[in-house]
Protein backbone atom coordinates (compact mmCIF):
# COMPACT_ATOMS: atom_id res chain seq x y z
CA UNK A 1 0.00 0.00 0.00
CA UNK A 2 1.37 3.70 -1.13
CA UNK A 3 1.33 5.97 1.91
CA UNK A 4 2.25 8.95 -0.70
CA UNK A 5 -0.46 11.80 -0.07
CA UNK A 6 -0.78 15.03 -2.12
CA UNK A 7 0.87 18.28 -0.13
CA UNK A 8 -2.69 19.52 0.57
CA UNK A 9 -4.26 16.63 1.77
CA UNK A 10 -1.00 15.82 4.30
CA UNK A 11 -1.48 19.56 6.01
CA UNK A 12 -4.86 19.34 6.19
CA UNK A 13 -4.65 16.41 8.05
CA UNK A 14 -1.95 17.68 10.36
CA UNK A 15 -3.97 20.67 10.75
CA UNK A 16 -6.80 18.58 12.12
CA UNK A 17 -4.45 16.33 14.22
CA UNK A 18 -4.73 18.75 17.42
CA UNK A 19 -8.52 18.72 17.23
CA UNK A 20 -9.14 15.18 16.90
CA UNK A 21 -6.02 13.40 18.92
CA UNK A 22 -5.60 16.32 22.03
CA UNK A 23 -2.19 16.67 21.22
CA UNK A 24 -0.01 18.82 18.82
CA UNK A 25 1.89 16.89 15.70
CA UNK A 26 4.94 18.43 17.46
CA UNK A 27 4.34 15.86 20.63
CA UNK A 28 3.44 13.07 18.07
CA UNK A 29 6.69 13.39 16.89
CA UNK A 30 8.54 13.42 19.93
CA UNK A 31 6.16 10.19 21.04
CA UNK A 32 7.18 8.47 17.51
CA UNK A 33 11.46 9.35 18.00
CA UNK A 34 11.01 7.98 21.53
CA UNK A 35 9.19 4.59 20.67
CA UNK A 36 10.61 1.51 19.59
CA UNK A 37 13.04 1.17 16.34
CA UNK A 38 10.68 0.27 13.94
CA UNK A 39 11.61 0.80 9.99
CA UNK A 40 9.03 0.29 7.74
CA UNK A 41 6.34 3.14 6.89
CA UNK A 42 3.40 0.22 7.86
CA UNK A 43 5.10 -0.89 10.82
CA UNK A 44 5.26 2.78 13.00
CA UNK A 45 1.60 3.22 11.47
CA UNK A 46 0.84 0.07 13.10
CA UNK A 47 2.42 0.64 15.89
CA UNK A 48 0.99 3.96 16.75
CA UNK A 49 -2.26 3.03 16.11
CA UNK A 50 -2.50 0.18 18.71
CA UNK A 51 0.10 2.24 21.39
CA UNK A 52 -2.15 5.34 21.08
CA UNK A 53 -5.11 4.16 19.43
CA UNK A 54 -5.37 6.79 16.50
CA UNK A 55 -7.17 6.18 13.01
CA UNK A 56 -5.55 4.62 10.80
CA UNK A 57 -4.82 8.06 8.55
CA UNK A 58 -3.91 10.32 11.57
CA UNK A 59 -0.79 7.77 12.02
CA UNK A 60 -0.30 7.64 8.58
CA UNK A 61 -0.16 11.79 8.52
CA UNK A 62 1.90 11.40 11.71
CA UNK A 63 4.66 9.18 10.26
CA UNK A 64 4.93 10.65 6.64
CA UNK A 65 5.35 13.89 8.68
CA UNK A 66 7.63 12.39 10.99
CA UNK A 67 9.95 11.43 8.05
CA UNK A 68 9.35 13.96 6.24
CA UNK A 69 11.22 16.22 9.04
CA UNK A 70 14.12 13.28 9.73
CA UNK A 71 14.80 13.58 5.89
CA UNK A 72 15.28 17.02 6.10
CA UNK A 73 17.64 17.11 8.92
CA UNK A 74 19.84 14.43 7.42
CA UNK A 75 19.71 17.36 4.79
CA UNK A 76 21.26 19.72 6.80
Amino acid sequence: MSHVLSEETHRNMLARIPHCTGREVSDWIRTVEEGPALFRFEEKVSWLRHEHNLAYGHAKAIIHEYDLRRAARKLL
